[in-house]
């Protein structure tokens, strides 16, 4: 199973073999963590991944590749997004605000996939277009679904934001209307 069990110490007379299938410890740092790729959102990021790649390459073998820009844009910007999860650049880099950049491209991505899509099964007869506007759709819900998923997770964030500060307000005005009453009755 991923990622693969400790391998056992090599045996002295297997030393002078060839080792195959083992992969470089240095290679295995770039792949995602188990747990993220298990996590809801990084299967939302591999299915957007999966599926811009599917479309892109539709675009790609249909007798007019007109669309083929979105999907293969869409494709790098879901594997950036992946990678950048994965190896926790959010923490490291704070100046982006990263969940409203993953808002925005999961927000323009449905839009520009549906209207694609519903341009590619209405407008062309090409079996590959056809094929391309249902993995579009495909395309489409899955990034509405992280798109909405993401706002979720922000209002609440606003929404704890917004009542920790009230409860600061409310303090610093009992504060006040407390030294006020207590000067006035001096």
């Amino acid at each position: 199973m991923w990622p693969p069990d400790a391998e056992p110490e090599p045996d002295p007379e297997s030393a002078d073999r060839p080792r195959s299938g083992r992969t470089v410890p240095g290679l295995r740092a770039l792949l995602p963590a188990r747990a993220f790729l298990c996590s809801l959102k990084g299967r939302l990021l591999l299915a957007e991944s999966g599926l811009s790649f599917i479309t892109f390459i539709c675009y790609v073998v249909s007798s007019a590749s007109a669309f083929l820009t979105v999907p293969l844009l869409e494709f790098l910007l879901a594997v950036y997004f992946l990678f950048a999860d994965a190896m926790q650049l959010n923490d490291k880099w704070q100046g982006l605000c990263w969940p409203m950049m993953d808002f925005l491209r999961c927000v323009t991505a449905a839009l520009i996939y549906f209207v694609i899509s519903i341009t590619a099964v209405a407008k062309y007869s090409d079996g590959a277009y056809k094929a391309a506007g249902v993995f579009g759709f495909f395309a489409t819900i899955v990034f509405a679904i992280d798109f909405y998923l993401i706002f979720n997770e922000v209002a609440k964030f606003l929404k704890q934001g917004d009542s920790a500060n009230e409860t600061t307000a409310q303090e610093t005005a009992g504060d006040h209307s407390n030294s006020s009453s207590d000067s006035d009755s001096d």
